[in-house]
């Protein structure tokens, strides 16, 4: 009897040792929110854009609670580092990944790019209201945190219904105001536009600032797609400016960028404007993603949006975009266009690339049916202009399983290419643009750095291994290179997987 017992002991005592080792090499699952967890051996980028050291990081309650130089606590969990990068989640600040949150809540899309916190009503929509979406986030949280802007688009929809294709009226205008007013009181961040885009689009600049008022009353912002990025930019970005200007709001461009050949070479003129609007003591600054081509609707072409009209077409498809840059990633009249270029179809149905454009956008826009094209016409050279300057942050644009691969790689993409091949940002630097100047941008508190204090949402990553798939004929390529994330404390990335862990809450505005 006395044999058994001794033989029970040692059982449990060699399985608490290999439970206890490998925990601490790299196997941690039950996330501890009573006791702390001890991340040792990591080399620290803190989010700052300062240098990184060498350190430990200790978290407790889903809140970092001490970093640096610390020993390990009895009976204290740990995870080793390896000696591999440490840093904040990243914080994608114009994302589209909560479309999905019901069918896949932890998106292997987001997750694997070290995504931690996604920002929706961007280019003013949102799937639902803000308070049911805000409360069935609660009721069943995703793995990623979740804030929000007031969806412009979504309250002229509301108001004008399908009497949009002209100037609201001051009682209009203010009904859209008191949407945005119990939104702000839920808690978005400020207002969200998209004015490239129906029924925003037929906006003017009185009902743009009366918004944005309201938004700035209580602390908010404002973030756009601007009314173009092509034809009509340096006017769009103007609006852009004078909003922030007479609204006294801090202002964000949306995924800046300047699609139209004609324009490449000038992002230098943009930043000094940019850099003069700063001086001024206005508070503006930009997002982007690291591709040279967008996504969006064929009719984003036609800026006067008038269906009929072949030289619009014509102009579009020699100016803008060529018929061979522009590739099909939804047409659900003929799903069989998918992935083909503009110019292949035009070839397969012996039809003119004019033709065939007018055809299918009246076509989709007459049935009310989807589609989406990406352009690539973006320089090289503007994107890392833009990506230089000082207050752009990273962004995805990104869907979960995306026909465009920024959905699975744009915040990888520019570790392995624009600081690992190329130099043109510092580790330090581009994971600031990722992390803190994200939060400071959006006014979010807490997050966004390795730092007493801070919800613990954290990365483990190889520098010299993470890298973007993705390509534009085969997008939903995960990336690879992270090791472990933690939201709130809680582990949900791990060998390339998801866990079963859900830790993501709502980030509302500060009072």
């Amino acid at each position: 009897m006395i044999q058994k017992i001794l033989r029970v002991t040692l059982l449990i005592s060699v399985l608490s040792l290999i439970t206890a080792c490998s925990e601490k090499i790299e196997n941690f699952k039950s996330d501890q929110t009573n006791g702390s967890l001890l991340i040792s051996n990591a080399l620290i980028y803190d989010g700052s854009g300062q240098a990184a050291f060498e350190g430990n990081l200790r978290i407790k309650n889903g809140v970092i609670v001490a970093i640096g130089d610390i020993a390990v606590l009895n009976g204290e969990k740990m995870w080793d580092a390896g000696g591999l990068a440490l840093a904040p989640g990243f914080i994608d600040p114009h994302s589209h990944f909560d479309r999905k949150f019901k069918e896949k809540p932890a998106p292997a899309s987001a997750l694997a790019q070290g995504i931690t916190t996604i920002i929706t009503g961007v280019d003013g929509y949102t799937v639902r209201p803000v308070k049911q979406m805000f409360a069935e986030f609660e009721e069943s949280p995703a793995a990623v945190n979740m804030a929000a802007f007031g969806p412009h688009n979504n309250y002229r929809a509301a108001v004008m219904g399908d009497d949009f294709h002209r100037i609201a009226t001051a009682e209009e205008i203010a009904k859209m105001g008191e949407m945005l007013t119990a939104d702000l009181a839920a808690g978005v961040l400020g207002l969200g536009t998209g004015v490239e885009y129906e029924p925003a689009l037929y906006s003017n600049i009185e009902e743009l600032i009366t918004l944005a008022k309201i938004a700035s009353q209580v602390g908010g912002r404002y973030t756009s797609h601007i009314r173009s990025e092509d034809i009509a930019f340096y006017q769009a970005l103007d609006e852009l400016i004078t909003i922030a200007r007479e609204a006294k709001i801090p202002a964000n461009i949306s995924h800046m960028k300047l699609a139209m050949a004609a324009l490449w070479g000038q992002s230098s003129k943009v930043v000094e404007l940019l850099n003069k609007a700063r001086a001024e003591g206005l508070d503006i600054t930009a997002d982007m993603y690291p591709y040279d081509g967008w996504q969006s609707t064929m009719q984003v072409l036609l800026p006067e949006r008038n269906l009929t009209d072949r030289k619009a077409y014509e102009y579009a498809l020699q100016s803008i975009a060529l018929p061979s840059t522009i590739i099909v990633t939804m047409y659900e009249p003929n799903p069989a266009y998918v992935g083909k270029t503009l110019a292949q179809i035009a070839e397969q149905e012996a039809v003119d690339p004019v033709d065939m454009l007018m055809k299918m956008v009246q076509i989709t826009s007459s049935k009310k049916m989807g589609e989406m094209i990406i352009g690539r016409n973006i320089s090289e050279q503007d994107i890392q202009n833009f990506m230089r300057w000082p207050f752009t942050s990273i962004s995805s644009d990104g869907m979960t399983d995306d026909r465009h691969p920024r959905g699975q790689g744009a915040f990888p993409r520019v570790l392995a290419r624009y600081v690992r091949e190329k130099g043109i940002l510092s580790l330090p630097e581009a994971i600031r643009k990722m992390t803190s100047l994200t939060a400071t941008s959006l006014g979010l508190e807490k997050i966004g750095l390795l730092k007493e204090g801070y919800a613990a949402d954290i990365i483990l990553f190889d520098p010299a291994r993470i890298t973007d798939h993705g390509t534009f004929t085969d997008p939903v390529q995960y990336s690879t290179g992270i090791k472990a994330t933690w939201v709130n404390g809680k582990l949900v990335w791990h060998n390339d997987k998801a866990t079963e862990n859900r830790p993501g809450r709502i980030l509302r505005r500060p009072r």
